[in-house]
């Protein structure tokens, strides 16, 4: 039987060369120590992952330890920071090593792909829940903020979106979808991809910026409310997933609008700063998308193709909201 200190040792404590030069001290002490460099601002984000409330009971442990990971990053590429460090707070019915082994390596994995190193936490006996908190750092003044998009922005969506939702929607028996397609949109749900490489590229670039976790509609509509303004979204011009963009037109605007569990980038940008963000986006090995614009009147305007209103209702997901 597996100790909490053991459990500690085998699955998540990392050598000293893996947690960085801004990690001075890592596990094993009462608290962390974290020097950010000289003249930088720390970012810090905490997302919770629950067992029947984000990921099904039974869920692959490899992905789930690559997503809850990945669904935090994706908050530092969100305000352009770079990762640095994370500690994991874990809830477990049993220590069990064939869930931890698989767990720990997608989780660490990720964390050795984006430089961020587990410097602490904690564990303990109960239902499967899992908790993270990121730290990141950025240059001040020029944050991706929700609050600095201006009239006459551009909108951009990295990425693809709605393959994620396609795929809840398979599980769920909601509609009925093959395998192959059931596998491969699948993977958009279970293997998010953080953009912290266009997230960090377009600091100085960009206004404002969000990760698309609750539904573009729903994301979009933050940046509204924090910057004061509207939009006119393209709902046409949306990027859909592969596995979506074989689906009728209805659900693909459904769920490109409202899916969810993209995270992807959207974020505004003055129109005269075109080239610089495609540059961003190709330095980033990303592709963007140009999506609609900043309007000074509040509100969210859905367009089709020729710039007809559409009488759509997107809806965003909400955890007391949502059953």
């Amino acid at each position: 039987m597996l100790s909490e200190f053991d459990l500690i040792s085998r699955y998540f404590t990392r050598p000293s060369h893996n947690l960085g030069s801004a990690v001075a001290l890592g596990i094993g002490d009462d608290c962390a120590l974290i020097t950010p460099s000289p003249g930088m601002q720390l970012a810090i984000s905490s997302d919770m992952l629950v067992e029947g409330r984000h990921f099904f009971a039974g869920a692959d442990a490899g992905r789930l330890g690559h997503k809850c990971l990945a669904v935090n990053l994706s908050d530092l590429a969100a305000m352009g920071a770079r990762p640095l460090a994370f500690t994991l707070a874990l809830s477990l019915p049993s220590a069990d090593p064939a869930w931890l082994a698989p767990f720990s390596s997608g989780l660490l994995a990720l964390a050795d792909q984006h430089h961020c190193a587990l410097i602490g936490g904690d564990t303990t006996k109960g239902p499967l829940n899992i908790c993270i908190t990121v730290f990141g750092e950025a240059l001040p003044g020029l944050t991706l903020r929700r609050d600095a998009a201006l009239p006459g922005d551009d909108i951009w969506i990295s990425g693809t979106l709605g393959d994620a939702r396609l795929a809840l929607a398979g599980y769920r028996n909601e509609i009925v979808l093959d395998d192959a397609t059931l596998d491969k949109a699948g993977e958009r749900m279970h293997r998010p991809t953080p953009r912290v490489e266009l997230g960090t590229a377009l600091s100085g670039i960009a206004h404002a910026a969000i990760d698309i976790s609750d539904g573009l509609a729903g994301d979009l509509g933050h940046i509204l409310s924090r910057s004061g303004t509207g939009a006119s979204l393209m709902v046409d011009a949306l990027p859909a997933g592969p596995m979506l963009s074989l689906q009728p037109d209805a659900l693909r605007r459904r769920f490109t609008l409202s899916g969810g569990d993209d995270y992807e980038l959207c974020f505004t940008a003055p129109a005269d700063h075109r080239d610089a963000v495609l540059t961003a986006a190709q330095r980033a090995n990303v592709p963007v998308t140009r999506v609609g614009s900043i309007d000074a009147d509040a509100g969210l305007r859905l367009l089709d193709a020729n710039g007809a209103p559409l009488a759509l209702q997107p809806a965003s997901f909400d955890h007391f909201a949502t059953p």
